[in-house]
């Protein structure tokens, strides 16, 4: 292996060059494609020139022309003549027609303005009748009162008890008769008196034998139907 020389003494070889690598650049190619770029530029510049020259150019203003005289106005035929055409109609009376629009306007006005009123005064009355057709609803009619009053006097004269009821306060044969079965019953009114009278014995008597015979149909002390039935199939009033 060589030594390297030392510091200050000579070099006796040929120093070697530097070698270059010369590498083919490829700008062949961009330039030929701007070349082809710049030649379709100015082809589409020339086409758009010829497009611009087919415009139709403009046709200069026309000199101002020379007044002529009109000619002259043949006379009109007389209206007899077969030549006259119709006879103009004469334009209608602006006077008749604004009349007849202002007497228009003022129907109108006085259609709308009864209207207003109408509707007014039937806003007014309306509260009035609803407030009567309340009341009168709310207060029965007379044969609506008759009618309740008999169906309330009807369903009063119903006895729940049964017809021909005796209760405490009652007189008549009805009572004698009711007194006479009740002392045939053994200790049920016992030395009760037979005055024709509903009194507050007849009635304790009553309620004695309804409790003595499990009569339950009927209010205590009161005889109705059930009670009736039962003292009848127990008591006669021949024997005695």
């Amino acid at each position: 292996m060589s030594k390297p020389p030392e510091h200050g003494e000579p070099y006796d070889r040929t120093p070697l060059e530097p070698v270059r690598v010369i590498r083919p650049r490829r700008t062949d190619a961009l330039a030929e494609l701007i070349k082809a770029f710049k030649e379709a530029q100015e082809r589409e510049r020339e086409a758009g020139d010829d497009r611009r020259g087919t415009v139709r150019p403009t046709p200069p203003a026309p000199a101002e022309e020379t007044t002529e005289e009109l000619p002259p106005v043949p006379p009109a035929p007389p209206p007899g003549s077969p030549l006259s055409g119709p006879a103009p109609q004469s334009a209608p009376d602006r006077t008749l027609t604004g009349a007849g629009s202002g007497l228009r306007r003022a129907a109108v006005a006085v259609a709308v303005v009864a209207a207003a009123l109408i509707g007014f005064g039937c806003a007014l009355l309306l509260p009035a009748r609803s407030a009567a057709d309340a009341a009168s609803a709310a207060r029965p009619s007379g044969n609506a009162s008759a009618a309740t009053a008999s169906t309330v006097t009807a369903t009063v004269s119903i006895d729940p008890d049964g017809p021909g009821t005796l209760r405490e306060g009652d007189t008549g044969p009805d009572v004698v008769a009711l007194q006479r079965r009740l002392l045939r019953i053994p200790d049920v009114y016992r030395d009760g008196s037979v005055n024709g009278h509903y009194d507050g014995t007849l009635k304790e008597a009553v309620a004695r034998f309804q409790l003595w015979y499990g009569i339950s149909g009927d209010e205590r002390g009161v005889y109705g139907d059930d009670t009736r039935r039962a003292l009848e199939s127990r008591t006669t009033l021949d024997d005695g």
